[in-house]
């Protein structure tokens, strides 16, 4: 039932485009942290490079553990009855942070004020991989939350949001 092969196929590119939610695993020979993700946040480069766009947040296990060498793994899943389908990924990462050079490049891939961006993620894949995803079940999408950006405008407002990203990069691991 499952495939894996060395890059993404153009069925895979229009199917990550259509999932309002997915995950990055990482680790970097510590826990396994594992985040779920939405809005309008990746993009898919080319058949082996992912760039996501990310926030910021509570935390930054991934760019940790980027940081640090680890491994990657998005998980992309259909939860539409016409489509039963998981898409694993097998990736390494490198952060893109403000001071890198490409940052502005890559901002303008999405509609966002880079002022709200903490870093990007660029994922360079080495394996993806299918299955049936046949037991996952079907559900509707009912709309995007809003608390994380409402949070994040309030911080710019306060003038606390540079400072937050900057104390947030890269948490120590434990």
């Amino acid at each position: 039932m499952g495939t894996q092969y060395k890059e993404l196929k153009d069925k895979d590119k229009l199917f990550i485009a259509k999932q309002k939610l997915f995950y990055i695993a990482s680790s970097s020979g510590q826990e396994v942290n594992l985040s779920p993700k939405g809005y309008d946040s990746i993009r898919v480069l080319d058949s082996k490079t992912i760039l996501y766009l990310d926030f910021p947040g509570s935390g930054n296990r991934t760019g940790r553990d980027i940081e640090n060498g680890g491994e990657i793994t998005l998980v992309f899943n259909s939860f539409e009855e016409s489509e039963a389908n998981i898409l694993r990924i097998f990736a390494k990462g490198e952060i893109i942070d403000l001071e890198n050079s490409r940052f502005s490049g890559f901002v303008e891939k999405f509609e966002m004020d880079s002022k709200y961006i903490r870093q990007f993620m660029l994922f360079n894949i080495y394996a993806v991989e299918t299955s049936c995803g046949e037991s996952v079940p079907i559900m509707k999408f009912e709309r995007t939350r809003t608390e994380l950006f409402d949070w994040i405008k309030k911080m710019e407002s306060k003038d606390k949001l540079a400072e937050y990203i900057e104390n947030h990069k890269t948490p120590p691991i434990l």
